[in-house]
């Protein structure tokens, strides 16, 4: 009866445009927060610490805020895929690969980060270890077949996946994490399939860790078991359906009723949590396309709408640059910089605008989002208000120029536009939107 009634008033709150909580209940710094995911080995030439540390100025400049730097440990080689191998086959948990530096290479490009006012996070990949692991001469410590064999997972013939019966194995785990938090000094973690590791796991290792660092920020990639992962262990999960309605609007085969029929249940299901929004990422970038493969001309729109709906949005690396390759992942293939595309001056004004926009933050310390009513079902039409500001939201979601009139009332007043452009909205509006065009109103 309780859960019932926390879900009614949630959704009579979402439907008012009220603010659900007042009170923070994740670090207080990610409620505005922008993520990038760090990809040393293709970041740049180099690929080494030293040469990611020279990029941070220009990230932090953009307006990132937390650095979400991928596996760094060392690589399993007697099952390598390709060249270099997987990040995510891991030897030693606490050395570092050399191919990217050392150990006080990472320590100094942690550093900088700090200076420069940067969070940042360890991809974590506590699902399973390369096969020639150290930790696999531990008896019970992986899943094994009736031989005797290690065990892989799916498709993946360079790991061998941990079994959390073993408490011994269990306590490593949590050392290793400690280690990485205690003595290096990072400020939380990533961590790979979070899923397929119990969650009963996480709650407690995660709930150790928070002894010591309060204010450590996880990210569950996962989002089947996102409601259990974040009910405690988890700040933030991964928004993979909203992802792939993303990329079906953008080709045609879904429409923007998917899109509020998502946001509907999401918001039912993982009130607390907070929504990783991307448009592209390592897995899809390097397996399924870049993002201009799979959105076409909607890119920019949909790179904006990251921003704008609930959630926190992460940006890849690339992503700044306009990077229009897929990146190889298991050899040296560096991003790639279209001089002709002004990727980097529109995802500064995204972040500027998440930043000066209290109504843009995150779950509870945002503004819920409210549909407004709108007579062209290709538009995407909605207002987050709150008490400090409000922004209004109108989006072409088609390749074909829309007219849509817009219901406003209760939002009337001056507005400024994304490009800087003054508004005045009157209670109801008409406008005219060229394909994948988008609007972002804020007062």
């Amino acid at each position: 009866m309780k859960k019932i009634l926390l879900s009614t008033l949630f959704l009579v709150a979402l439907s008012l445009g009220m603010t659900w909580a007042q009170e923070a209940t994740h670090p207080k710094w990610a409620y505005d927060a922008t993520i990038y995911e760090l990809n040393t080995r293709q970041l740049t030439p180099e690929g080494t610490f030293r040469a990611a540390e020279e990029v941070l100025p220009q990230l932090r400049e953009n307006g990132i805020d937390i650095l979400w730097i991928m596996p760094c440990q060392p690589i399993g080689k007697i099952t390598r895929k390709g060249t270099l191998g997987s990040y995510y086959s891991i030897i030693d948990y606490c050395q570092i690969n050399p191919e990217f530096g050392t150990l006080d290479d990472f320590k100094h490009l942690l550093n900088r980060a700090h200076e420069l006012g940067f969070k940042v996070i360890l991809d974590w990949v506590a699902n399973h270890t390369a096969p020639d692991s150290k930790w696999t001469e531990n008896s019970g410590w992986h899943y094994r077949d009736s031989l005797g064999n290690l065990m892989v997972q799916y498709d993946w013939t360079d790991i061998s996946k941990l079994d959390y019966h073993n408490q011994d194995m269990r306590q490593a785990m949590l050392k290793a994490m400690r280690w990485w938090m205690d003595e290096v000094g990072i400020d939380g973690f990533r961590c790979d399939v979070a899923g397929e590791v119990p969650t009963d796991f996480w709650n407690w290792a995660m709930g150790d860790l928070r002894k010591t660092h309060p204010d450590m920020f996880t990210l569950a990639e996962d989002e089947d078991k996102a409601q259990e992962l974040t009910e405690t262990a988890f700040d933030m999960y991964y928004g993979w359906t909203l992802h792939h309605i993303m990329n079906e609007v953008a080709q045609g085969k879904q429409t923007v009723a998917d899109l509020w029929a998502y946001f509907a249940k999401a918001e039912q299901l993982r009130p607390r949590a907070i929504r990783m929004n991307f448009i592209t990422n390592h897995d899809e970038n390097s397996w399924n396309g870049t993002e201009w493969e799979r959105m076409g001309d909607a890119v920019n729109l949909m790179a904006a709408f990251c921003y704008v709906v609930p959630g926190m949005p992460m940006i890849y690396t690339g992503q700044l640059a306009g990077n229009h390759h897929r990146l190889e992942f298991f050899e040296k293939d560096v991003i790639d910089h279209d001089a002709n595309y002004a990727r980097a001056d529109l995802y500064k004004r995204l972040n500027q605008l998440r930043a000066d926009n209290p109504a843009l933050q995150s779950n509870e310390l945002g503004a819920p989002m409210r549909r407004l009513p709108a007579d062209n079902d290709k538009v995407f039409a909605m207002v987050r208000p709150s008490k400090q500001n409000s922004v209004v939201v109108l989006m072409n979601m088609s390749g074909e120029q829309q007219t849509v009139s817009v219901d406003l009332t209760g939002y009337e007043g001056k507005y400024t536009c994304l490009c800087g452009k003054k508004h005045k909205l009157s209670h109801h509006e008409t406008f005219t939107l060229r394909p994948w065009q988008y609007k972002i109103l804020r007062k």
